[in-house]
């Protein structure tokens, strides 16, 4: 079991930045691959981006490429996912989740194919 909890959501002006942390406990961090989603109001849960098991790749979904950045710390058991640019339309509950073993999220799968998933966190983007 992998329990993950994320942190850093809020509220933020558009043009503003916000970091997200997830820390996780449980079976070991480093042989999960990790990923970030949002789900906004009315809409379908997003998977946002992915990092590979050392940090060494990473996968950003189109709508937030060159914006947001994901990272990891494995020392740390955390995964990060800092958000520049934010635009109201990232307005959205985000949830992070792990994938154990080194295969990446699945968009065709239930949930992404993902194992464990955090409770979320809401981020606010005003106009």
């Amino acid at each position: 079991q992998v329990q993950l909890v994320e942190s850093g959501g809020g509220l933020v002006q558009a043009g503003g930045s916000l970091g997200l942390s997830c820390a996780a406990s449980g079976r070991s961090f480093s042989r999960n691959v990790m990923g970030w989603f949002r789900q906004a109001p009315g809409k379908e849960r997003e998977y946002l981006a992915a990092i590979s098991l050392s940090g060494s790749s990473t996968y950003y979904t189109d709508s937030v490429k060159g914006r947001f950045t994901i990272s990891r710390d494995n020392a740390k058991n955390t995964v990060y996912l800092q958000m520049n640019s934010l635009k109201p339309e990232d307005t959205a509950v985000y949830y992070c989740a792990a994938k154990y073993g080194g295969s990446w999220p699945d968009p065709s799968a239930e949930d992404y194919g993902m194992d464990y998933w955090g409770k979320g966190i809401l981020v606010t983007v005003s106009s």
